[in-house]
């Protein structure tokens, strides 16, 4: 059996219907038991022996020279192992499947087919070297094949500021006491004589005089600072605090203080996540600090216009998923809104 190449699908006849639609999925109907197929379709059906060649122009192409001729490699690794592992998937085309756009995949859960029309995965394949806008991301799932051809499947979701944590409401709230003596230091504060609750209920800071310490002063990180200065509960003026942050780290600061304000708005507490390479990790479950349980998520602040490597990708994923937190990153605007994104290994 052969099909025939043009206008950018694969058109084959005879009983095409019954032996791929029908029974397997491949391609999309047409009238009578014809069907038309993607490249990347026609490509696996080349590659299994189930088409004996597909005729463009003057020349038949069999698997290898029809792969090269549509540059599939990389659509082709990712349906390969798909359909190895059991699903059905239908090429993201307009009029093929539904909300085609920024997808190359559209994959059934497994036992359903194109004809149910539901989705498990909405795909989009992607090279180890391609940058990836962070704001395409949240409802896709990337399929990142590598410069060998191994295939890494990352999971992309769009989280509230709690992240698991629903609404924070179940966490334990605080309110620090007003106009505690307090200094500025070069990237720090320092609270001289701050209540116990401050840190054992609120956890800001960390004692002065070391992680044994159940008394004395606190050191804050200029975010922690910046945002008890807007409560007033510093003799500091927010301003001020907010200026030696822009002075140490620039506009990234405004960010992640944005970032900070609304992780305490929905109930977590971000602490730096500087031990992990992010911004903050974030305690969603907690009475006083003695009963914290770790740490849940890894947050990164970039910018909305923020365009992400996939080797990056993989590393925080790759990290995140080691010390068993979930990688969030904070697409975040001066003068805007926060998108939350959340990325996972994913194995189908």
């Amino acid at each position: 059996m052969q099909g025939t190449f043009e206008d950018g699908v694969v058109r084959v006849g005879g009983d095409a219907r019954q032996r791929f639609y029908d029974a397997r999925g491949y391609g999309r109907p047409l009238s009578g038991n014809r069907i038309e197929l993607a490249p990347v379709e026609a490509a696996h059906l080349l590659f299994r022996g189930d088409l004996e060649a597909v005729v463009a122009g003057d020349d038949e192409l069999d698997f290898r020279a029809f792969l090269v001729a549509t540059d599939a490699a990389l659509a082709f690794v990712v349906y390969k192992d798909l359909r190895d592992r059991g699903f059905y998937l239908s090429p993201a085309r307009e009029g093929w499947v539904d909300d085609p756009e920024g997808i190359d995949f559209a994959v059934h859960p497994r036992g359903s087919g194109p004809e149910e029309g539901d989705v498990a995965y909405r795909i989009r394949v992607v090279g180890e070297r391609e940058s990836i806008p962070a704001a395409s991301l949240g409802d896709v799932t990337l399929a990142v094949v590598d410069e060998e051809g191994e295939l890494t499947y990352l999971e992309t979701g769009r989280p509230g500021a709690a992240g698991d944590a629903g609404d924070g409401e179940s966490n334990a709230r605080y309110d620090p006491p007003s106009a505690l003596d307090a200094a500025l230091l070069a990237d720090r504060a320092v609270v001289w004589d701050p209540p116990d609750d401050l840190h054992d209920r609120g956890f800001y800071g960390q004692r002065l005089h070391g992680r044994t310490a159940e008394s004395g002063p606190l050191q804050l990180s200029l975010v922690e600072a910046a945002y008890l200065a807007r409560r007033g509960a510093l003799d500091l003026a927010e301003p001020r605090v907010v200026e030696r942050g822009r002075d140490v780290e620039g506009e990234r600061f405004d960010r992640r203080l944005r970032a900070y304000a609304a992780l305490r708005a929905a109930g977590s507490v971000p602490k730096s996540g500087f031990k992990f390479g992010a911004d903050f990790r974030t305690y969603d479950e907690f009475t006083t600090v003695d009963e914290m349980d770790h740490s849940t998520r890894l947050i990164r602040v970039v910018s909305p216009d923020h365009t992400f490597l996939p080797r990056d990708l993989s590393l925080d994923v790759r990290l995140a998923g080691g010390v068993r937190k979930r990688m969030v990153f904070a697409l975040t605007d001066v003068n805007e809104g926060i998108d939350w994104l959340s990325v996972a290994r994913l194995t189908p």
